[in-house]
């Protein structure tokens, strides 16, 4: 029996609509919107820190309810006598703390609040509760727990592996409290009646682990979601007359860009009106990379690197100028990851250089005969992709991307066909 004969009322649980936040957020704001244009009745509780404007995110026609900060409580004071104690020493008490007990107090404190909330949205009977998170918090996963009245209409959102040392090489590390993370892990794929991944490879890694995840899993993968740009000043240093390559987004220590350098380095000696003509761009936060990103910036003038945060439309905007956008992923066997910016990438309708594993969600998307792949620290292909991308748009022959199918399967109809024919 389908879950949803008559029925199309949800329940978010999300812990963040702060669109700035991060690019899971970003990612959960998409899904929101898109269930809501889908014809689901909504309601929203999240427990965003700071102030949001719902007109600027798209949401400004869903009912949102913010979960307040439970406070005057024994976990409330001693996360804060811990903040205090930190600040005042340096010394950082949380590897300890979470070795002992799995999680912070601020944690314990944060899901207990979710919980309050929840319990008070007797109000709306969803059909369907759905619990979304980002980076390695999982939060009002820790708190559906505590409510198992609500289990039988519970779907969990995986967006990606957890604990840390069930993440592939080279992401992977032993966290303090990792036994204590694994247990809780466990209990979300037991307890959820349905659970939720952005990817195929996602889905069958975590199931090598969680077993019921393969039972009680569906793939939602990171979604489309249109927000108008057209009005959008693009950045200074974006020239719209060259043959542009961007990356955007956070360049973390496990990607490393330095192959792709290289190869344009190769690209421009090789094509010496490459020089003047083109650009390639390093848009987002690179801390590890910085240091040496800004010395090559000054060896290569074409390399532009402005490493720092940008309003998100803003880089909406300029993926849709540019000539390629790339997405970098590290060097590993495998990347069961869908990148957060792949539906942008998608949308924006631009050619991408894809650098990845050759097991990737990413790849497998895109097609096993997509012609600009490359593994991460292949120069040699990756310059042949920079050439041939290069020439193609000289001679005004460069096409757009045109994916439809991938617009279908990270758009509203796949979505509302996943939830709508959910047992």
């Amino acid at each position: 029996m389908k879950l949803f004969n008559s029925m199309k009322k949800i329940l978010v649980i999300v812990e963040s609509l702060d669109i700035n936040d991060s690019s899971g957020t970003k990612g959960r704001i998409s899904l929101i919107k898109n269930l809501f244009e889908s014809g689901f009745q909504l309601r929203v509780c999240h427990y965003t820190r700071n102030n949001i404007d719902q007109k600027l995110i798209g949401l400004e026609n869903l009912e949102c309810v913010s979960i307040p900060e439970k406070k005057f409580n024994l976990l409330y004071l001693l996360s804060r006598t811990e903040r205090v104690f930190t600040r005042l020493t340096k010394i950082n008490l949380n590897p300890y703390l979470e070795s002992w007990f799995g999680f912070s107090f601020t944690f314990f404190n944060d899901t207990n609040s979710i919980v309050s909330e929840v319990k008070k949205q007797k109000d709306f009977q969803p059909d369907l509760i759905l619990t979304l998170s980002k980076g390695a918090s999982f939060r009002p996963h820790y708190a559906l727990l505590k409510l198992p009245e609500l289990h039988y209409k519970w779907m969990a959102y995986v967006h990606d592996p957890f604990p840390f040392h069930y993440y592939p090489r080279p992401f992977n590390r032993i966290q303090p409290g990792y036994a204590q993370k694994e247990k809780f892990f466990r209990a979300v794929s037991q307890k959820a009646r349905y659970s939720a991944f952005p990817s195929q490879l996602l889905k069958e890694w975590m199931g090598s682990y969680f077993k019921d995840f393969l039972k009680t899993g569906i793939l939602i993968p990171h979604q489309i979601s249109e927000l108008n740009t057209e009005n959008v000043a693009l950045p200074s240093f974006f020239d719209a007359s060259k043959f542009s390559l961007l990356h955007a987004g956070n360049l973390l220590e496990q990607r490393n860009p330095f192959p792709l350098i290289n190869a344009y380095r190769k690209f421009l000696l090789d094509f010496s009106e490459a020089k003047i003509d083109s650009q390639l761009l390093f848009v987002g936060p690179a801390n590890f990379h910085e240091k040496e990103l800004k010395l090559l910036e000054n060896e290569i003038p074409s390399l532009v690197t402005a490493c720092r945060n940008f309003p998100f439309l803003e880089i909406l905007a300029l993926q849709k100028h540019v000539t390629v956008n790339i997405i970098l992923e590290s060097k590993s066997e495998i990347s069961p990851f869908l990148p957060g910016k792949f539906p942008h990438c998608i949308s924006a309708n631009r050619p991408v250089l894809l650098l990845s594993p050759y097991y990737s969600e990413t790849k497998r998307l895109l097609g096993s005969d997509y012609p600009y792949w490359s593994e991460s620290d292949d120069e040699l292909r990756l310059y042949f992709n920079i050439v041939a991308l290069y020439e193609k748009w000289k001679n005004k022959e460069l096409k757009e991307l045109d994916r439809e199918d991938l617009k279908s399967y990270l758009g509203n109809t796949y979505l509302k066909n996943s939830i709508s024919n959910l047992n």
